[in-house]
């Protein structure tokens, strides 16, 4: 997203925002396969979870929608070196909000699973 702030290398950033929503929805239809429900909590964690990486999917999805924006009409849309914000950099800021507070809640349940069965505890921005 750092290049797409920049107006810099914009159809590669798109491209690799992309296959990062490709990557967090995959791990979601991983989750669904994994059998946990013999796990404390199992339904919040795999709950919280799964919004916190459609979220992040959505918000990778809005920012590289944003980076097409940019290119398509860079002139316009880069002044003094930044990339104006549009509707899609507020829909990926309001998906990437609700992405970190569902992995908050995530590490949360699972931390506490991770102390019970000695685990390695895990932080949001892990997740």
């Amino acid at each position: 997203m750092a290049d797409v702030k920049s107006c810099g290398n914009l159809g590669q950033a798109a491209t690799d925002l992309r296959d990062a929503a490709k990557q967090r929805t995959e791990l979601v239809t991983r989750l669904s396969a994994l059998k946990v429900d013999q796990l404390p909590d199992h339904a919040a964690l795999t709950t919280a979870l799964t919004k916190a990486w459609q979220a992040s999917a959505a918000a990778d999805e809005h920012y590289a929608a944003w980076a097409d924006q940019v290119a398509a009409n860079k002139k316009k849309s880069c002044k003094k070196g930044g990339a104006r914000t549009t509707s899609e950099t507020l829909e990926g800021n309001r998906a990437s909000g609700t992405a970190s507070a569902q992995k908050k809640r995530a590490a949360e349940l699972w931390n506490g699973i991770a102390k019970t069965y000695d685990l390695t505890e895990r932080q949001p921005t892990q997740l």
